[in-house]
């Protein structure tokens, strides 16, 4: 029986005492701060005391260890003052300390159990990319989709496909529509659909009465419109990067990536230090959409604006990422998510009600329209793979359109 027992002793008398120094350096890397670490380490403590009481040894925490600790014993825990038991820090606690251990070859790899599920859509995502050649974005998007149409209809079970009825199709429409009604999602999920039922063509499947259930909205090329920013509301959402915010230069660095270059949020999240020739001022994108490398010239204004983020704001890291992770765990690059946030609040903070990303690349091309540049120029910049994708920019021309305007039938002018 302790005679002291304080979360200190627990851990210093337990099995986990020989991996405290290596806990503790994984997170110092981390760049997590010593108020979480402080915390991590009581938590660590709880799941020493529960380990010694259910004699549970170090080689044999895993997932399914965690697992008991956080769902079988921390609702009724009854352990000694003080105890931690905040659950979503136990969690985190709890999963560093398997990366760290098994880093130290201390436990073993967790075993790759592979759903029926997780299985198919493996062998989609692989078709998608090999033989169809799409985006890992346009795959992810297409994945998930397809994914819950299969855990609504198969759940845990094996995917058989000649059970799938029109009916579940028109379900997950259904409820899709209650989750967002736009013509975008409706356009998106009749797609993606289609594209696996296509796909399970090629396996042998007859999927005749599922692709005749899928409506696509009515949409027009060309119908609307590309949403752009005016000139006066760029230099809002410019001037919005103020010295009070958190990383303002990251995030203006960001946004000139987004209007000069015209780059995607995924672009600007894989942009490496090795990509920009400050010598020649030249940009490499490795990782595009058309999935080929461009270089492109880097402006003056963009390239002092990502300068200035590297000198004084990005946090020392062995990344090659220009843009790194400001908290923990850092050393790692920003996702396209990130990206899309900085620029997204930029837009609230400034009152604007546009609040996607790709507006800016629309503003880049209507300014290279109205400073007289071709459709051929706007599609080069933009890094379209088809002529036609850049023709909707010759609708924001009004100078040229009005010079070949007929008059209006009946009309004195």
């Amino acid at each position: 029986m302790d005679t002291n027992p304080t979360p200190t002793n627990w851990l210093l008398d337990s099995q986990l005492a020989p991996h405290i120094d290596a806990y503790t350096d994984f997170l110092k890397r981390g760049g997590y701060a010593t108020t979480t670490l402080n915390r991590y380490m009581l938590c660590l403590a709880h799941l020493a005391y529960w380990m010694r009481q259910h004699r549970c040894d170090v080689e044999e925490l895993d997932e399914a260890a965690v697992s008991r600790f956080l769902d079988e014993h921390l609702p009724g825990c009854e352990c000694p003052e003080p105890v931690c038991r905040n659950r979503r820090d136990l969690s985190a606690a709890c999963g560093h300390l398997l990366r760290v251990l098994r880093g130290k070859d201390v436990i073993a790899e967790p075993a790759a159990k592979i759903s029926a599920i997780n299985e198919e859509l493996q062998n989609f995502d692989a078709y998608m990319h090999r033989v169809r050649g799409l985006a890992e974005g346009t795959r992810q998007d297409r994945v998930r989709i397809v994914r819950r149409l299969l855990v609504a209809r198969f759940s845990d079970q094996p995917v058989v496909i000649s059970t799938l009825q029109p009916a579940d199709v028109r379900q997950l429409f259904a409820t899709e529509f209650e989750r967002c009604d736009s013509a975008s999602h409706a356009s998106a999920l009749a797609s993606a659909l289609r594209a696996y039922f296509r796909y399970r063509t090629t396996c042998g499947d007859q999927v005749g009465p599922l692709l005749g259930v899928i409506a696509s909205p009515a949409h027009w090329s060309l119908a609307a419109l590309p949403r752009s920013l005016t000139d006066e509301e760029i230099e809002r959402l410019l001037a919005s990067f103020t010295p009070d915010l958190p990383s303002p230069r990251r995030g203006y660095a960001m946004l000139r990536c987004a209007l000069d270059l015209g780059l995607r949020s995924s672009e600007i999240g894989k942009l490496a230090l090795a990509d920009i020739d400050w010598q020649a001022g030249t940009l490499r994108l490795r990782c595009t959409k058309s999935r080929r490398e461009d270089i492109l010239p880097l402006p003056p204004a963009t390239g002092e604006a990502i300068a200035e983020h590297l000198r004084f704001e990005r946090p020392e890291s062995t990344n090659p990422a220009v843009f790194v992770r400001h908290i923990a765990p850092r050393d790692v690059p920003i996702g396209p998510d990130a990206v899309r946030r900085v620029i997204r609040d930029a837009y609230r903070r400034t009152g604007l009600t546009h609040g996607r990303t790709h507006a800016l690349r629309h503003s880049l091309a209507r300014h290279l329209v109205e400073s007289g540049g071709s459709i051929k120029e706007v599609a080069d910049v933009l890094r379209h793979r088809s002529l036609n994708t850049s023709l909707i920019y010759a609708k924001v021309d009004s100078p040229r359109l009005q010079a070949v305007a007929l008059p209006w039938p009946g009309s004195t002018t």
